[in-house]
């Protein structure tokens, strides 16, 4: 494979999809294999099914691997679920005013690097910001003149449990060298919001299938991170509980009721699944929507309050992820229910401009500017 292109798995909580591509012009991407396999998934920090997991991460590395030749690197996406945000603020001093370089921040690095742990390693870090001494904050400081530097970092820490199930599915490859660890929070973050945005503080929600992540961002990483286990097919499952009907019948709805249209009374939905037509009234169902997204928008606000930072009211929540599109009028309702501003964010390429490719582009990208 040549040095230019990179290969990246994408571990969503529905499917994984492996890929190998290579940067394309202004800032594009050119994908030269993609590979997505379903599996079971994960839910409270745990795989449901490791063996299923294993089996799914085989089949998409060797789908991908056998139309590109010499892949020996492949960067992975680590979920939400599976890491640890440890914020760390530190300062070295030099004993008189120097022009700072690339040793002195990572000297400031190894002085901020947190301890591992039997459970926790270490997989990737970012600064935010830096400080010098005259209280100016930037994000790039090689060149400055100071007598001392501050670093606000974020390092992220992955469950090893879960690195063991991903090194018995690459095990079978002996070809592949490295196995390169990427927070997929981080990479959506540095991907999906503008600079200018970050530079103060941005709000980020990626709103999944089984699992869902909540972060503030600010400058080059984190402040603050929580994965929960909720998310749009627990809103399926729930409809079909409530409105005694198969899954599917559940998804069709969930897919095709819009909570934008005008309540009536007498309105139905209709579903024809294996010969049986199932009806219900929209009101009816788009209650039972809204009643979940309202647990969705509750676990929210848990996390605003539980971000101890810079007060955040009024800051736009940007919303991505395979579940920001999937019920129609959503956005719409978490903004009104948080009273505050939601955009959606999706990559902006052709094809692709939609919230379920996020965290792949968002891979890519951060692997390919590696």
């Amino acid at each position: 494979m040549r040095s230019k292109s990179a290969a990246v798995l994408d571990i969503r909580s529905t499917d994984i999809t492996a890929v190998v591509c290579d940067r394309g012009v202004n800032n594009t991407f050119i994908v030269k294999n993609k590979y997505t396999c379903p599996y079971d998934g994960y839910a409270e920090g745990e795989l449901l099914d490791v063996k299923n997991f294993v089996a799914a991460v085989s089949d998409a590395v060797s789908s991908v691997m056998q139309a590109a030749s010499g892949v020996k690197t492949f960067y992975v996406g680590v979920p939400g679920e599976f890491l640890k945000l440890i914020s760390v603020d530190k300062v070295i001093s030099f004993s008189s005013s120097k022009k700072i370089n690339s040793s002195d921040c990572r000297a400031l690095v190894e002085l901020s690097l947190p301890a591992e742990t039997e459970k926790w390693r270490n997989i990737k870090h970012s600064c935010l910001y830096y400080v010098l001494s005259d209280k100016r904050r930037i994000i790039d400081p090689i060149g400055c003149v100071s007598d001392s530097l501050q670093g606000r970092f974020c390092f992220f820490q992955c469950d090893n449990s879960f690195v063991g199930c991903l090194m018995d599915a690459f095990k079978n490859f002996k070809s592949i060298i490295t196995v390169n660890l990427i927070p997929t929070p981080l990479a959506e973050a540095m991907y999906l919001i503008e600079p200018e945005k970050r530079d103060e503080y941005a709000v980020l929600f990626d709103l999944g299938f089984i699992s869902s992540t909540y972060s503030v961002i600010c400058g080059n990483g984190i402040l603050y991170s929580q994965s929960f286990s909720l998310g749009t097919g627990h809103i399926a499952v729930y409809l079909m509980e409530a409105l005694d009907v198969p899954y599917d019948v559940a998804m069709h709805y969930l897919t095709t009721v819009n909570l934008n249209a005008r309540e009536s009374l007498t309105g139905k939905a209709e579903c024809m699944y294996e010969g049986e037509l199932y009806e219900f009234a929209c009101a009816e169902i788009r209650a039972k929507i809204r009643e979940c997204l309202d647990g969705i928008c509750e676990t929210i606000e848990e996390c605003k309050n539980d971000f101890s930072g810079r007060n955040i009211e009024g800051k736009p929540l940007y919303i991505t992820g395979s579940g920001a599109l999937m019920i129609r009028g959503a956005c719409d309702h978490i903004s009104g229910r948080l009273v505050t501003a939601v955009e959606t964010v999706a990559p902006k390429l052709p094809y692709y401009d939609k919230p379920e490719y996020s965290s792949l582009f968002s891979l890519m990208n951060m692997a390919l500017g590696d």
